[in-house]
Order: C-alpha cells, then structure tokens, then sequence
C-alpha cells in the first residue's frame, strides 16, 4: 500500500508515496486557506506550462530527454501525451511510486474538472481492461480503471502501454496541484494492480539503449532547466565522478544510509539506516527524534507542528547536513536546505527538513527533491544500483 506524503505547496504542493503510514498534521496550505490566502499565493506562483528547456546538445546521442518545469523548487513535472491523436497531460515523474494515472472524463471529483482529462472516446488506439485500480493517499485516495494505448514522452513512442483512468479523486489536495497525473519510475513489483510500468515497456521494446534514466532538479525558486533524462545520462549536469550504490531493496529506489551528521556529530541513523530517493518528494525525510534534533541544530522553529521557519539573515552560518552513503560523505549546504520565498513582499525561509511517523519505528528516510538538487541522481535498472554526482 503506497501513502501521501504532502510537503508545502505542491500537493502541499508535492507527492511522496511509501509503504508505512505516515501520519501528518496542519500544512502550509491549510494555514494560507485558513487565513484566505491560499487562492491568491497559488496565483501568485502559477508557472506557465508552455515553457521548455531542452538543455545542451553535447549529450549522448541515445539519451531521450524531458523538461520539467520547475514549481517552487517543490515540484518538478512535465508533458506526456496518450492516445491517437495525441492527448496531452502534465504528470509528475516520480521515482517513489510505479504507475501511470491521469484524469479522465469518467471522473466527476472537483479535482478532475480543474484538470486535462483524458477522453478514450477521442483515441482510436485506445483499449479498455476490466481491471480496477486503487492508491491510498495519506490525504485522500485515486480510483479508476485500467486501459491501454500509446503514450509519447519525450520523443519515444511506447505502444500498448496500461496506465490508470482515474474514476475518482477525492480530497482537496489534488484539486490544487500543478499537474495532471503522475508517471511512476520505480520497480514494477509496487505498482497497483500489477500494471506495468512505462519503463519496463520502454526496455521491452528496446526504446533506451541503456536501462537507466537520470534527473536534474534546478533549485534557486524555479530555476528553468531541469530534466529528466531516458536511456542514459547528461555528463554537463554534474561534475567529478559517480558514485555507484547498490539498490537494498527493488521496490521503491531504496538504499543504504549510514549516518545523518552535522559538524561531525551523529545526528540521525546512528546504526546505519535504509533511504529511498524520490524525484516526488519535496523535502528530505525522516524519523521525527533525528528531524527534530536537525531543526534544532539549524535554528529552525517549528510551527503548526509541520512547517519549521528558520531566519534568513543566518543562513550563511547555518551548518552544512552531511548524509554518508556506501562510506562518501554528501553534505547539503544551507543554501540548498533552506526554502526561500517571498510572500506580499515579504521574505520568509523555510527548513527542508520534515519528519514522518513510521509504525515500527524503522529508520527510514526520503532524500527528496532538496537532496536531489545537490546530487545528480542516475537510475539504473539494468545493474540495480542508484548514481550520485555532485550537480552543477
């Protein structure tokens, strides 16, 4: 059973889906609705969809890439299409969870009429299963069926690819988010109703030369630039080497974790710990004793339980979070840590860090976007191992 964890803006305002229950209280967007602001920041803060960055052309030559746009530095999504002729959708490509879903015009939830719904009558390609699909969200849930039909993204065609036509979409949260559905990149082992997964199809019919795709998250509040890369890697968008490390377990992109340091004090998975890297997730997780020490440390104060508030005039002496992997240090610098904003031309910052509540009290962290943005991060599905290099 896959959960939601929501963080700040995108779908609070961005997904993150793993096993355990997570467990989550007030969020920035209640408070912003709470006080009638919420409609006017997310206005304030809309992107326009129609904008793409294709990166440099020195890249490998089989490597297929895909734009994304970059909302708040919190959520990373870009276009897909489905059908025959071509039905487009924004979807979030998202490593912490395996199924495609997009709106469809069997949905009637508030949620769907403020998106693109995909319309099977339009697509002469199209083909309906008879199996349902269900995800469990930490705030609500996505219902619907199962059909197949072509699906481009980027400039690869994937024929006969299953993907979910959401019936319902209860809750709020999807209702404010940037994008359509979500295109799932993990291991086809935790997809809902078994369906496969848009990757696996992609190395089926040998459409990537490499079994591996790569992301490049800009930060710098919604910075243009990022991608995510299919059949290969961009060497331009990190520099030094890659460091291998092994997947621990294929489900989620799920690997080892040795500490959690800052200054050189152990503040987290002081035994050594599991992490999953996930494009989906706005933030850095984890167990909420070590976060808590984390904010401390940062001199960030924590309000309404969920949202940690640190003073921007110290960020240059806030330390650095240092996450050991496979025995290499990866420090995060304030600067990537702290989330900067401006609101009614105010400046407020924001912590990067966000605790969950796990069942068995398993040290599980998520090295989300926040991390991701500091390390070029290489999925390869032909060894079963996660590549970081330092990004630039």
């Amino acid at each position: 059973m896959k959960w939601l964890l929501i963080a700040l803006a995108c779908i609070q305002l961005s997904e993150c889906l793993v096993r355990v229950s997570l467990r989550r209280d007030k969020s920035v967007r209640d408070v912003l609705q709470e006080r009638g602001l919420l409609k006017d920041f997310l206005r304030r803060h809309s992107t326009d969809m129609s904008s793409k960055y294709r990166g440099p052309a020195q890249r490998d030559s089989f490597a297929s890439p895909e734009p994304l746009i970059n909302y708040l530095d919190l959520c990373y999504f870009g276009t897909i299409s489905i059908g025959t002729p071509p039905q487009s959708f924004t979807v979030v490509f998202d490593t912490g969870s395996s199924n495609l879903w997009v709106p469809s015009d069997y949905c009637s939830s508030p949620a769907c009429k403020d998106h693109r719904t995909f319309d099977p009558s339009a697509s002469s390609t199209f083909q309906m299963s008879d199996k349902y699909v269900a995800i469990q969200y930490g705030t609500g849930s996505m219902v619907g069926i199962l059909g197949y039909d072509t699906v481009q993204v980027s400039s690869i065609d994937i024929t006969h690819q299953e993907f979910g036509l959401s019936i319902r979409e209860p809750g709020s949260f999807l209702y404010y988010s940037k994008f359509d559905g979500i295109l799932g990149l993990a291991y086809p082992n935790i997809a809902s109703s078994q369906a496969t997964t848009v990757f696996d199809n992609m190395m089926a019919e040998h459409l990537v030369e490499k079994p591996m795709f790569a992301f490049y998250l800009t930060r710098e509040n919604g910075m243009s630039g990022s991608e995510v890369v299919f059949g290969g890697f961009d060497p331009n968008h990190f520099t030094g080497q890659i460091n291998w490390v092994p997947v621990t377990t294929e489900g989620y992109w799920q690997i080892g974790l040795d500490s959690v340091k800052i200054n050189g004090q152990v503040v987290g998975c002081e035994r050594g710990c599991q992490a999953i890297v996930d494009t989906g997730t706005s933030l850095i997780v984890g167990t909420t004793n070590a976060i808590n020490t984390i904010q401390r440390l940062i001199g960030a104060r924590v309000q309404s339980s969920t949202l940690a508030f640190v003073d921007c005039r110290y960020l240059s002496s806030m330390p650095y979070v240092t996450f050991t992997i496979n025995g290499i240090d990866y420090p995060v610098p304030p600067t990537a840590y702290v989330l900067q904003n401006e609101y009614n031309g105010q400046k407020y910052c924001t912590s990067g860090f966000d605790s969950m509540f796990v069942a068995n009290e398993e040290q599980l962290w998520i090295l989300g976007d926040v991390f991701i943005g500091v390390y070029y991060s290489i999925f390869d599905r032909g060894n079963n191992q996660v590549g970081l290099a330092r990004a630039v």
